[in-house]
Formats: C-alpha cells, sequence, structure tokens
C-alpha cells in the first residue's frame, strides 16, 4: 500500500492553504492524502455534550474541521484517494507520529491574517524540527502559490552534503512531477581575513571561493537525470539570504536540515530556521541521512 502524504488541519485559512498543497501534491504522485486534526480537547472538554448530538462539542468541532477540509480536497483533486482521522494528542508528537508513515508532511502557518499569519507557529516549527520525512510548509501569499506549475520553478539549497543530499534528491523528484526548472543554488562567502590590499591580488581571494562554490555545485549535481531542466547558480553571501531572494521567484524551496548526534528528531539549523518564517513561497525541510 502506497504511504500517504498528510496534511494537518486546524480550521484556519492557513491550514485550508495546506490542504490544496496537499491534495496537488497526492495527485502528482497518485498517492493518498490523509486529513489529520490533532488536539488536547478532552483534557479541556471534560464531559461537555453537544446539545442533540451526545458528543462533546469539542469533538464535534475537531470531526467538522476534518469534514470541511476533505471535502475541499475532494473538489480539488476528485480523483485523489482521501482518509481523515480525529487524535485527541497534542498536535506536535501526532504529526511527528504520523509523519513516520507518510511520503511527506504538509502543514499551515499560524494565524488568520495580518501580522501573525507571517509567523510560524509553535506546532509547524517543532513538527519540521523533528519529523523523518520531509515537511512542507505552506507560506502566506497569494492562492496562486499553492497551485502546481504557477511559477515552474523549484529552489534547492546545495549544502556539504552535496550527491548525498536528500534535499537535493527530494527537490529532483518535485522538479520532475511539476515539469518545473530546478535551480541548484551554493552560497559562498569570502572571510574578511583573507582580503588583501596588494594591488595584484585584489579579488583573488574572492575568485578562489567562488571557484570552490562552482566546482563543489557540479560535484553534487553529476548525477542529475539529464531530462531536468537544470540551472547552477553559486551566489555570494549568506545561505539565508540567497535562498529568502531566491523564494520570491520559485513555487518550492528546498533545504535540508542535517540531524545532530544524541537528539532526537532533527535540529533545524539558522537557515532552515530563517526560510521557514521568512520565505517567499512553501519550503520543504527534508532531514538528511532519511
Amino acid at each position: 500500500m502506497d504511504l500517504p502524504i498528510v496534511v494537518g488541519v486546524d480550521g484556519s485559512g492557513p491550514s485550508l492553504r495546506a490542504v490544496d498543497w496537499a491534495a496537488d501534491e497526492a495527485a502528482l504522485r497518485g498517492i493518498p492524502l490523509r486529513v489529520v486534526y490533532a488536539s488536547l480537547w478532552e483534557r479541556y472538554e471534560g464531559e461537555s455534550l453537544a446539545e442533540d448530538i451526545g458528543k462533546p462539542s469539542e469533538q464535534v468541532r475537531a470531526e467538522d474541521i476534518v469534514r470541511v477540509a476533505a471535502e475541499r480536497a475532494r473538489l480539488r483533486r476528485a480523483a485523489v484517494e482521501i482518509s481523515t482521522d480525529v487524535l485527541p494528542e497534542e498536535p506536535e508528537y501526532a504529526l511527528v507520529r504520523e509523519g513516520r508513515r507518510a511520503v511527506a508532511l504538509v502543514l499551515g502557518t499560524r494565524g488568520r491574517g495580518g501580522l501573525a499569519e507571517m509567523l510560524l507557529g509553535s506546532v509547524s516549527l517543532s513538527v519540521a524540527a523533528h519529523a523523518d520525512c520531509p515537511v512542507i510548509v505552506v507560506r502566506p501569499g497569494n492562492d496562486n502559490q499553492v497551485r502546481v506549475g504557477a511559477r515552474g520553478r523549484v529552489v534547492v539549497g546545495v549544502g556539504e552534503q552535496g550527491a548525498d543530499s536528500a534535499a537535493l534528491r527530494f527537490a529532483v523528484r518535485e522538479a520532475g512531477l511539476r515539469h518545473a526548472s530546478l535551480d541548484a543554488v551554493r552560497a559562498w562567502r569570502c572571510p574578511a581575513h583573507e582580503s588583501t590590499d596588494h594591488p595584484l591580488l585584489v579579488g583573488e581571494p574572492a575568485r578562489l571561493h567562488e571557484q570552490h562554490a562552482v566546482e563543489a555545485l557540479d560535484r553534487a549535481l553529476k548525477e542529475t537525470p539529464a531530462d531536468v531542466d537544470l540551472h547552477r547558480l553559486t551566489v555570494e553571501g549568506p545561505a539565508r539570504r540567497v535562498l529568502l531572494n531566491a523564494s520570491h521567484e520559485a513555487d518550492l524551496l528546498v533545504v535540508g536540515s542535517r540531524r545532530n548526534q544524541g537528539h532526537l528528531g532533527l535540529q533545524l539549523g539558522r537557515v532552515a530556521h530563517a526560510v521557514l518564517h521568512h520565505a517567499g513561497c512553501a519550503v520543504a525541510v527534508v532531514p538528511e541521512g532519511m
């Protein structure tokens, strides 16, 4: 049986955008979609029952949330097999567990508008930091940002993992599924202490660092399938800034996150943390070593 795409919902606008993205993703891959709502409602609701129904009112609300989300997904992608579940658990733990049996997790940001929606909620951040599968966080923006092929561009940050990068493999597949171009980006910087005032050596340290970045990128991409519309980009500057700039013309930004030995799950680095909060498109955080 195919593993599903799992989308976490809470009834908010951002989570409904995540449903749109997840339905598209499931359709692209030809796999099921699982819609999940998780909350410790039992702890707060007690035995209070909704009138004429005989169920706790918060349980009724939770079931309505997943029903509405599932119907939205069906209207968008009628051919996708959809299942739903309501889990009376902390959402962070429930979604991380769901990710062990999923191709990817799809989540929205927090809030319902304005500044609040521009910030990443604690649930999305925690799940991105600990899930065993790729986590796609759908950033706020115009509706067309969740439509497949809206901009025809997937961006991936290429770091020290090189050709062994799970993030690179994920990005290559996403670009292929979407018939999109793939921009493989490697940021580079020239340390200040390596600059020189000698007139014959001006720019030499920077040139060497750029050349190193070009060679590292070529090595990482040497096994990329020939049918991928691949663009190699080496850009001077901090990786966070370089990838954030690239995200504004992309449908999806893919970054890897390495596990730290001795810790459960993956610990988000500064680059992943920054793009999750500020990217101009959806962000996929892929655990390296998966």
